[in-house]
C-alpha cells in the first residue's frame, strides 16, 4: 500500500500508443484523466501533470484504458466505486473534478482500478485489514459521497490504504517500526 503522501509515484509505460489515460487522484477528493499521448515529450525540468489547491497532494496515479472502474476510498471509511467514463479527459495543467465529496475532516487515501471478480483491502491504522467483493460495492457517479467501506472507530483507526487483490496475491505489510509481515 501506498502511503498518503508518498512523493514519488511510478507508472511503467511500456508504449505511448493507444488510448490509455493516466488517472490522478487527490487527497482532496479530485480526479484527473488525462491522455497518456500529453507525456511523450517532457522537457529538461519537467512537465506539470496536475496542478493541485493549497493544500492537497497527490495520492495515487494509476493507468487506465478509458473504460475501467475506478475505486476511491477516505481514512473515515467511505468509498466510491464509479465508471472511468464518468471523468471527462483534460489537459495536464486541470485541477480535475470532484471523485467523491468529503465530509468534515476526511481526505482521500487511495485510488484503484477495480478488476472483474476482485476483493477490496481495507487496511487500518491500528493493523485491522477487511478484504470485501468488489461487487458488493453498487457503481455509482463520481461526485457522490460514496458508501460506507469499513467502520471506523476507536478500536481499529482509521483507513491507511486500499488494494485491489486478486485470491493467488500475497500482500506485505511494514510497520512503523520496520516489521515485516505477510499474509
Amino acid at each position: 500500500l501506498r502511503p498518503s503522501g508518498s512523493t514519488t509515484i511510478l507508472i511503467p509505460v511500456s508504449s505511448f500508443d493507444g488510448d490509455q489515460f493516466v488517472v490522478m487522484a487527490t487527497k482532496k477528493g479530485f480526479i484527473k484523466k488525462t491522455n497518456l499521448q500529453q507525456f511523450i515529450n517532457p522537457r529538461r525540468g519537467g512537465i506539470t501533470a496536475i496542478t493541485l489547491e493549497e493544500g492537497d497532494e497527490l495520492i495515487n496515479t494509476i493507468l487506465t484504458s478509458g473504460h475501467d472502474v475506478l475505486f476511491l476510498a477516505t481514512k473515515k471509511g467511505n468509498a466510491a466505486k464509479f465508471s472511468e467514463s464518468d471523468v471527462r479527459d483534460m489537459g495536464r495543467a486541470a485541477t480535475g473534478v470532484i471523485g467523491i465529496r468529503l465530509e468534515l475532516n476526511d481526505e482521500v487515501v487511495g485510488l484503484e482500478k477495480v478488476l472483474p471478480r476482485s476483493t477490496i483491502l481495507t487496511v487500518t491504522e491500528k493493523g485491522f485489514g477487511k478484504r470485501t467483493r468488489e461487487e458488493e460495492y453498487r457503481l455509482i457517479h463520481r461526485g457522490g459521497k460514496g458508501v460506507t467501506n469499513i467502520k471506523v472507530t476507536e478500536k481499529n483507526g482509521n483507513v491507511v490504504g486500499i488494494l485491489d487483490v486478486q485470491e493467488q496475491d500475497s500482500v506485505v505489510f511494514i510497520t512503523r517500526q520496520g516489521v515485516v509481515l505477510r499474509s
